[in-house]
């Protein structure tokens, strides 16, 4: 209730924000991890996965994720959607190697009117081996697209 208090405080957009950060920890708790496998060609003449790697990793994980939602990328390259990678930054924490199963998981840890940004937790076990972070745009025939405009289906999948 508190929440619904407050927020009349807020503009329309600024309520809208609010409730996809809270619609999306509703859904992380439902989301199933993204687990990869080490393949014996991802890694490097120390036996160690190279690090040029994991930047797929968080591709794979990104479109796992996306496609949970009902709302992959087939889906918005269909629509006239591209969502190029603006930025992305990774933390090494341990090595992995060949074979290793690598559960990842993320979040959503920023939405703006046109950007959105994931947080990245890969571990193997209890151990995590790295944490990263991506940022992305929306475009529609090149020019910056308003997710809460364009997007209103991805919005209903959010709920």
């Amino acid at each position: 209730m508190f929440f619904l208090h407050i927020c009349k405080y807020f503009s329309f957009f600024d309520r809208f924000i609010c409730l996809c950060q809270v619609f999306v920890l509703i859904l992380q708790a439902n989301m199933k991890a993204y687990r990869h496998e080490v393949k014996y060609y991802e890694c490097d003449r120390m036996g160690i996965t190279h690090h040029s790697n994991y930047v797929r990793f968080m591709e794979e994980a990104r479109i796992d994720l996306m496609d949970q939602l009902g709302y992959g990328y087939e889906r918005m390259e269909a629509e006239g959607i591209v969502s190029p990678v603006l930025a992305i930054e990774l933390e090494y924490k341990h090595p992995t190697t060949f074979k290793d199963k690598i559960d990842i998981t993320l979040s959503l840890s920023e939405l703006s009117a046109l950007k959105m940004s994931f947080s990245y937790v890969m571990k193997v076990g209890d151990t995590v081996v790295c944490t990263a972070k991506s940022r992305h745009c929306f475009l529609e025939h090149g020019k910056p697209v308003k997710i809460e405009e364009r997007f209103p289906d991805f919005v209903k999948g959010l709920r």
